[in-house]
């Protein structure tokens, strides 16, 4: 079956062409060339399923790299070919559709692993090689040492046509043979390198156990070892190499000689540090990135005893609003800027600057005391940036928020202190920002918590852990109970109960209010149907009424009329049962949207109460477009009661808020009631409903029924 002209297979036909012809003029094979694009078009193949593959799959593409070498691939320059080729051409043909910067991205990571895997192979490959010779050296030892004596000729022809380089030295270090591959390598004559004595060959970067090695083979002690070295050629370059130095003995086993067996690594080396370069280091901007400063992160925790850390978290304020308004672009321009500046901050010793993405840096210092030189590092950073940057001809302020950790070393983990110091960023950042602040472990340990309870909400409420007590509102005229207020509570496993302070914002904040808020009315509802059955008759002044809070996040849900009225409906309970209480901070500046669903509720019967009234500075014309029937006075008026005598201007204000209401016809309830000389001041100065502890504290519903009995009988 042949492919579709144009289509899939086509193009990738093209690319494997486009392939071949870049790469095979450097290919070590004896194919011709058609034969070989044969070859490459199963490695083109994997390629473009590892760039269209959901997830990128890392050893799908080494090993095409890998393949390359087993191809007989192996000049450094197949591999640069093979990229640019990849780059230029693989996304344009191998890539049907897809977002172009992803496929780019993908293209890009999918380069570096073929890099990777080809390193790799060859690597192995050399190894092999040079295994091989020196298990051939190791075995020919005593046929060099006879040849020596013997057979000239044949070591000759082993010596000199040997792709590797070996020179032969004597106990001392006088160098007596080399071979042409070596005086390649090194960029010397025959003669210049029989000059040289083993021991001139010494490098700063030589591992401490390279001499040890040596001196103990030329002692006899051991016959052979294998280590990196370097060495310097006369221009002044570096030249690594793979080195394994073997004793040669005589026919009596006396040590005589030792030969050197050399592969040079250079190339190969530069290409893994650079590789390695682009792990740890930041495409953007040059700093190193998460992965490195992670790893210098632990090692400053590692130090041990009498060793200190520093780290500075910093956030950029407001970078968000460049990119939106500049463009992405512009935002680089600005990190580059940014990170510059940064790098300058950080230059004693112990001291980096990493990014760890996005706009967020971190710098890190270490040393046996790090208190002072933190402090200082975080006011340079801040300093740094005070002067404006100019990015496409406009001048650009920047800000930064950043949270300080400095402590012992060995005490935490790099999460930990990386935790911490997100913390401490995010304190100073809604303490306004451009600022820093230190770490503190009580405030820590309050945000962990915090996130803690978030997490558990859902599944809080999936278990059942959340429970409702019920506050009496009772009616100061003639005492009696009218009805309750739900407080609902969660009976957390580890922390025991806790109060709507705890959870209520972390449910709005994460949207849980919503299904908490319908469980809470559906609770309270049934509640009141139960309340209603039991003291519904019997000459009762009033039916027992539930009163239910909402938040400013169920006011705004589309569902809240249609939830009320199906609540009210499956319980069976007339909606005069029902009061919602929204806090008065929640309807200033309300418009007509926001007070239709109050509106409606209310044209069915149930009450909306202004709840906390006299905190949110309103306006009190505005109550006449309320859609409420009760006013419920803040706690603030009934504390400046316990005072003896009360405030008169207190007095005036509450007197002044009752005569509004009533001749708004809104009742009107008061919170906080602790004392009799309270409640009788807030019924002689017109109060219809309060509650409070001097009544009773929140509690089971039972109680609530017993209340009500003793009022229906007294």
């Amino acid at each position: 079956m042949t492919a579709e002209p144009g289509g899939p297979e086509d193009r990738l036909r093209r690319f494997a062409t486009i392939w071949s012809r870049a790469v095979y003029p450097v290919a070590s094979t004896s194919s011709t060339r058609p034969e070989f694009e044969r070859e490459l078009l199963p490695l083109a193949r994997r390629l473009r399923e590892v760039l269209r593959a959901r997830g990128f799959d890392a050893p799908e593409a080494r090993a095409v790299g890998a393949a390359l070498v087993d191809a007989h691939c192996t000049d450094p320059d197949t591999l640069a070919r093979t990229l640019d080729c990849v780059d230029a051409y693989l996304v344009l043909y191998c890539a049907e559709e897809g977002d172009p910067e992803h496929l780019r991205a993908r293209s890009a990571r999918l380069q570096h692993a073929v890099a990777a895997g080809f390193a790799a192979a060859l690597r192995e490959r050399t190894l092999a090689e040079q295994e091989a010779i020196a298990q051939a050296a190791l075995k020919a030892q005593g046929v060099v040492a006879e040849a020596l004596h013997a057979s000239e000729a044949r070591f000759r022809a082993v010596f000199e046509g040997a792709a590797i380089g070996i020179g032969i030295a004597d106990l001392e270090g006088n160098i007596l043979q080399v071979n042409g591959a070596l005086t390649r390598m090194f960029g010397l004559s025959d003669t210049g390198l029989r000059a040289r004595r083993v021991r001139d060959w010494t490098h700063p970067d030589d591992a401490p156990q390279t001499w040890r090695l040596h001196d103990e083979l030329v002692r006899g002690e051991r016959e052979h070892y294998h280590v990196e070295k370097a060495f310097y050629r006369p221009d002044g370059t570096v030249l690594w190499t793979n080195l394994t130095v073997s004793l040669l003995r005589d026919a009596d086993g006396s040590p005589q000689y030792q030969l050197a067996l050399m592969e040079d690594t250079t190339e190969r080396r530069l290409l893994n540090l650079r590789l390695r370069y682009e792990a740890t280091h930041d495409a953007l901007t040059g700093l190193p990135n998460r992965s490195f400063f992670f790893e210098r992160l632990e090692k400053a925790l590692a130090a041990g005893p009498g060793h200190r850390f520093g780290l500075c978290y910093l956030d950029l304020d407001g970078f968000k609003t460049v990119n939106d308004s500049l463009g992405h672009a512009a935002g680089d321009r600005l990190l580059v800027e940014v990170a510059d500046r940064l790098q300058a901050c950080a230059t004693a010793p112990g001291e980096m600057v990493a990014r760890l993405g996005g706009d967020e840096f971190v710098a890190l210092t270490a040393g046996p005391d790090t208190g002072p030189g933190v402090d200082a590092l975080a006011t340079r950073i801040m300093n740094a940036l005070l002067a404006p940057i100019s990015v496409d001809g406009r001048e650009l302020t920047v800000r930064g928020s950043i949270g300080v950790v400095e402590g012992p070393a060995g005490e935490r983990s790099p999460a930990e202190v990386l935790r911490s110091a997100d913390i401490t960023m995010y304190r100073a950042k809604s303490a306004g920002g451009n600022r820093y602040e230190l770490a503190d472990p009580e405030a820590d340990a309050r945000v962990i918590t915090r996130h803690g309870l978030t997490t558990a909400l859902p599944a809080a409420l999936e278990r059942g852990e959340f429970f409702i007590e019920y506050q009496p509102l009772v009616h100061l005229g003639d005492g009696g109970v009218r009805g309750a207020e739900a407080l609902v509570r969660w009976l957390h496993p580890q922390h025991g109960v806790l109060g709507p302070d705890r959870f209520i914002p972390l449910a709005e904040h994460t949207g849980l209010i919503v299904p908490l808020g319908r469980w809470v009315l559906e609770q309270s509802v049934r509640q009141a149907r139960t309340w209603r059955e039991r003291y519904g008759t019997g000459g009762a002044p009033a039916p027992l009424r539930i009163n239910v809070n909402l938040s400013p996040c169920q006011l705004t849900h589309p569902g809240l009329v249609r939830d009320t009225v199906e609540i009210l409906e499956r319980a069976g309970v007339e909606p005069d049962a029902l009061c919602l209480e929204v806090t008065e901070s929640a309807l200033i500046g309300a418009d007509d949207d926001l007070l239709k669903p109050l509106r409606r509720l209310a044209e069915m019967g149930v009450d909306i109460a202004l709840d906390d009234f006299g905190t949110g500075y309103s306006n009190l014309a505005n109550l006449r477009r309320l859609p409420v029937s009760i006013l419920k006075l803040d706690r603030s008026f009934t504390q400046s009661m316990q005072r003896f005598p009360a405030d008169p201007v207190d007095l005036k204000i509450v007197e002044g808020i009752v005569a509004l209401a009533h001749s708004l016809d809104l009742t009107v309830t008061v919170e906080g009631v602790e004392t009799g000389a309270q409640a009788e001041q807030l019924r002689v100065l017109g109060c219809d409903t309060a509650q409070g502890w001097y009544y009773a504290r929140p509690g089971p519903p039972e109680r609530l029924h017993d209340l009500a009995l003793v009022d229906a009988t007294a």
